[in-house]
């Protein structure tokens, strides 16, 4: 099982405009492009679809993910407007990946950089996870862990603390990963005595830089996407793919 992981694209219903580094569009594309030479089973576009949070936004980014050659899913990022995006593409909280079940997660917060799950959504993460042992990959948009940059670590997940004890005695979930930092990482997060792989992915649009103190981009940088490869035991690897745009 082939997974791709994109994210962030901040795009804009003028296919034109431009953020701080590039065309946001154009860069969006050129990975489209890319992800779709990699014939993945299932794609999953992890948040901050749109910029401008306008319906046209999700209806280019859609036009654009129906080229793909299998299902695609997306959850909304701190940028997204929910109601649009399912005005365009179903959100969905759970897919059936052969052997693996993908969880989806809403972190979004009204009008706030941050994101939060809430207790309801722990409780029911932990009720969820108790219905199948089959291994779980969790996708959310915003950082369950430090990822080293100071002034994202402040946005974050807020209640990390409270997801991560969702997720004590479960240790069919192998793989969590996320948006919203514009930049690879990747980490293990220890729950009692189980391991856990952390993944961020490259943005479509800018990438920030690494470790920085205060907001930076990373102009040296470029976009990607995540490969995730999952087998029938429950193994993985994980990389990532830059794309010259």
């Amino acid at each position: 099982m082939r997974l791709v992981q994109i994210t962030d694209a901040h795009l804009y219903a003028d296919k034109t405009a431009r953020s701080r580094t590039g065309v946001p569009w154009r860069q969006f594309e050129r990975v489209i492009e890319r992800v779709i030479d990699e014939r993945p089973d299932a794609v999953l576009f992890s948040g901050d679809i749109s910029q401008d949070e306008t319906l046209i936004s999700y209806q280019h980014a859609c036009q654009a993910l129906e080229r793909l050659p299998c299902p695609w899913y997306w959850l909304a990022g701190n940028h997204d407007q929910p109601a649009f995006m399912a005005e365009c593409h179903p959100l969905v909280d759970e897919v059936e990946l052969d052997e693996w079940r993908l969880l989806l997660l809403d972190t979004r917060v009204e009008g706030k950089p941050h994101g939060e799950l809430g207790e309801e959504q722990r409780q029911a993460l932990s009720e969820r996870l108790a219905q199948s042992d089959k291994p779980t990959l969790i996708g959310l948009h915003h950082p369950p862990v430090d990822v080293g940059a100071a002034w994202m670590d402040a946005i974050g997940l807020f209640d990390r603390d409270g997801f991560w004890q969702a997720l004590e005695g479960f240790t069919q979930v192998k793989l969590v990963l996320f948006g919203h930092a514009h930049q690879a990482f990747a980490a293990t997060q220890a729950v009692n005595d189980h391991r856990i792989g952390v993944y961020g992915c490259p943005a479509l649009a800018d990438q920030f830089l690494p470790g920085a103190e205060s907001f930076a981009v990373d102009e040296a940088s470029r976009s990607g996407y995540r490969m995730v490869e999952l087998s029938r035991d429950g193994g993985w690897r994980t990389w990532v793919e830059r794309v010259e745009v």
